[in-house]
């Protein structure tokens, strides 16, 4: 392998938006039949790069060398013609179009599209069998998981002969049996030489499945090692220019009185479906909640009724008093009224107007308050000068209150949300996936700041899908199954097993369950789909 060309070769890339350099001489080889990790903060210019190799900027210097020819990438379609696919971390799907549409997308062979569709069911076949990519082909994409629909984006670019596919941050939006099963196709991909560039600011993830990795910080390419030959510790302080606390520094929490308190609560979906099955739940002062589940087991239900995006049924009191779950009254700004605040699962599309500023999204919700009032019209001014505080005090970078949200990265996206919420000083935090998408340094800042609000004795409910997350910031962990809580455990006194076990419907004294069924829930889970027995 080390005699042949390299698969991709970049040489001196260079790309600039404005004043602002993405890309500053970046030079990179990418050997056939392996997976190369590119990480780095966001806004080092990961995506930027790959956007380049795949046809969506050009450059404004260097040059890219395809199996060892210097190739021009125009497009995006001239990047296919030179056997290069892209999964971008938003996958672009048409939601209403079934699996087979998505796939020839595009990609047909002439005007009729039977011959088409006839011609990619015996391919999608084929390529499930070879990589473990087996999806319906006749299912439409929204009624797939988002495991699911990334294999339909995988499977597109195969179903175009891609040798050469780019992943961009393909676990931000996958639980970790979906990242897992991820990972063994990208193993059989790579077992049958396809080569596989995976961007991503997960550590573990590249310790696990790379071969190489490069290291991108401001711009820059600053290293590229052997992932054999590195560490995390070391990767994450090439990533940041210092070095990185990889875990959560905490003392032990001291809850004061309950502030939350949740009893029986039901939730019923617009479509008829109970998603929450009468839970019940208490969060004292200084105490961090987590709740630990696969997508899609009633966490998201629970965090939008009490931010008041859903109705439902049962008693919820905050520091006592009543809270309606139905009605006007029910409403996200009466939540917000009785120290309510909300960090969103989807900051894109619940945290987030992606088309307006940062100063505009730091008020959100807010801006009816008195403070932001002159007559009867808005301070502009005043908040502005308060978002430009914020911006500096959260590290959002670049620290520009004009510039609009969609043109953040993700991680300060992020920021912008949780700056606008946690200054409100709550009496109680909703935060959903706090930290999906996010680089490593701005992980380790949105702990801090989530510990320092629970230190200062507020209540903190945590939903993530990362494990490691609720391990490691959780005083106390629920976890839930099918819209139930399967019950509640200490980080100290659990494990990632036991907890992997009750996410799987198994609760219980080890030993007494019907391990058959154990085995199958596992199984289910680790190929991203729902488990079935309880």
């Amino acid at each position: 392998m080390t005699d042949s060309a390299p698969a991709i070769e970049l040489k001196g890339i260079s790309k600039a938006f404005g004043p602002v350099q993405a890309n500053k001489d970046i030079s990179i080889r990418v050997m056939p039949g392996t997976i190369h990790g590119i990480i780095g903060e966001n806004g080092a210019g990961k995506s930027t790069l790959m956007s380049i190799l795949y046809g969506f900027y050009k450059a404004d210097a260097g040059e890219i060398w395809i199996n060892g020819k210097k190739t021009a990438i125009t497009d995006s379609q001239s990047a296919i013609a030179a056997g290069i696919g892209m999964v971008f971390q938003h996958f672009k799907l048409v939601e209403n179009f079934s699996v087979v549409e998505n796939v020839i997308l595009g990609a047909e062979d002439g005007a009729f599209l039977r011959p088409s569709i006839a011609k990619a069911r015996k391919s999608l076949k084929k390529l499930a069998d070879e990589y473990e990519l087996s999806v319906d082909p006749d299912a439409l994409i929204e009624h797939l998981s988002v495991g699911h629909q990334q294999r339909v984006e995988i499977l597109k670019a195969l179903y175009r002969e891609a040798d050469i596919l780019i992943l961009d941050e393909p676990t931000g939006v996958l639980t970790p049996a979906e990242a897992d099963h991820l990972f063994r196709i990208l193993d059989n991909l790579r077992k049958e030489g396809k080569t596989i560039i995976l961007i991503t600011h997960k550590l573990r993830e590249i310790m696990e499945i790379t071969d190489t990795v490069s290291v991108m910080r401001r711009s820059e390419m600053t290293a590229t090692v052997k992932t054999s030959e590195t560490s995390p510790e070391h990767l994450a302080e090439l990533m940041v220019g210092r070095k990185v606390l990889l875990r959560v520094d905490k003392v032990p929490a001291t809850p004061g009185e309950t502030v939350l308190s949740v009893k029986d609560l039901r939730v019923i979906d617009d479509k008829g479906v109970e998603r929450v099955k009468g839970i019940s739940f208490d969060i004292r002062a200084g105490e961090i909640l987590g709740i630990a589940g696969v997508a899609g087991n009633g966490q998201s239900e629970v965090m939008n009724v009490l931010g008041g995006i859903m109705d439902a049924t049962g008693t919820i009191t905050m520091n006592g008093k009543p809270v309606p779950l139905s009605g006007k009254a029910a409403d996200g700004q009466s939540r917000r009224a009785i120290g309510i605040a909300h960090v969103p699962e989807d900051r894109q599309r619940e945290g987030l107007i992606m088309e307006f500023t940062a100063w505009e999204n730091t008020v959100f919700g807010y801006h009816l308050d008195p403070q932001w009032q002159s007559g009867p019209l808005m301070n502009n001014a005043a908040i502005q000068k308060e978002a430009a505080g914020k911006m500096q005090r959260f590290d959002v970078r670049p620290p520009d209150p004009n510039l609009k949200a969609k043109n953040f990265s993700g991680g300060n996206q992020q920021k912008v949300v949780l700056a606008r919420e946690i200054e409100r000083n709550p009496d109680l935090l909703l935060v959903g996936q706090p930290t999906r998408g996010v680089d490593i340094g701005a992980i380790e800042f949105i702990h801090q700041e989530i510990v320092r609000l629970r230190d200062q004795g507020k209540a903190i409910l945590l939903v993530s899908v990362e494990l490691d997350e609720i391990m490691s910031l959780s005083d106390r962990i629920a976890v839930m199954f099918d819209g139930k809580v399967m019950g509640f455990r200490e980080p100290a006194t659990t494990d990632e097993r036991e907890l992997g076990l009750m996410m799987a419907g198994i609760s219980g004294e080890p030993g007494t369950e019907d391990w058959k069924a154990v085995d199958e829930n596992l199984t289910a889970l680790e190929h991203g789909e729902t488990p079935t027995h309880g």
